[in-house]
């Protein structure tokens, strides 16, 4: 079958298990499209919340509390406001670009400047990651360990795709850095990630051994596990 027959028939195969009320029929076009857009939405987010997180690390603002107050805002909601080292992931910069792709594709090319932006900040705030810890440590991370806590693209996940990570630690090494990476999933993916280039980095599944003897600690992914470690317990262990 084809067309609305076809769209019926896959219908039918679906009630058997989902619910009518959560399947959504539409054309082919505002299908593709709304996978695109739901992805490039979540992304904008991020790089919403990041370009605010600059902005209140120049003035005396705290990005926490400004996400606090207009996530408390029922038209904006709390989901995805935590500033952050960026997106990564194998969906979202593909799908924005595709987006980018069709707006230019039909000559609206304000608007695929305006959806490409979302990966220029997003890229922009690795590199503004690096700097900030580059003003921390006086512009000279030679021999400098840096316990860098989390590598996969988000918690809950071994994955590494497209992940800040491998942008923020091919910077640092580098800058000459030593590296001490920990991820309670994504050691094996890291591991391969910067294979190569990994003669300064070592590998270890317990946070606390990873942070023994850095001069810094530089939180990537937000795994929950983060939040409960003794921190001044980390911090005695630290180079001084």
């Amino acid at each position: 079958p084809t067309g609305d027959a076809a769209r019926d028939e896959l219908l039918d195969i679906y009630l058997k298990w989902v619910p009518r009320e959560k399947i959504i029929t539409t054309n082919l076009w505002s299908s593709e499209l709304s996978k695109l857009v739901a992805n490039a939405f979540l992304a904008q987010r991020i790089s919403s919340i990041n370009s605010i997180a600059a902005i209140c690390e120049a003035t005396e603002a705290e990005v926490i509390e400004v996400a606090d107050a207009v996530g408390r805002d029922s038209r904006i909601g709390r989901k995805f406001l935590n500033a952050g080292v960026g997106f990564g992931g194998s969906c979202f910069r593909k799908d924005i670009l595709n987006l980018v792709y069709l707006c230019e594709h039909y000559k609206l090319d304000d608007i695929a400047q305006f959806w490409n932006s979302v990966i220029e900040i997003n890229d922009n705030q690795m590199e503004r990651f690096v700097n900030r810890i580059l003003e921390t440590m006086f512009r000279n991370l030679v021999d400098k360990k840096i316990a860098m806590f989390g590598f996969a693209f988000k918690p809950d996940t071994g994955d590494t795709r497209d992940a800040p990570a491998i942008y923020i630690c091919k910077r640092l090494l580098e800058e000459r850095a030593r590296l001490s990476i920990t991820d309670p999933q994504a050691i094996p993916s890291a591991q391969k990630d910067l294979a190569g280039i990994d003669d300064k980095a070592e590998f270890m599944k317990d946070p606390y051994d990873a942070a023994k003897g850095a001069h810094a600690l530089a939180l990537i992914t937000e795994w929950a596990e983060y939040r409960d470690l003794d921190y001044q317990k980390i911090f005695n262990s630290m180079s001084k």
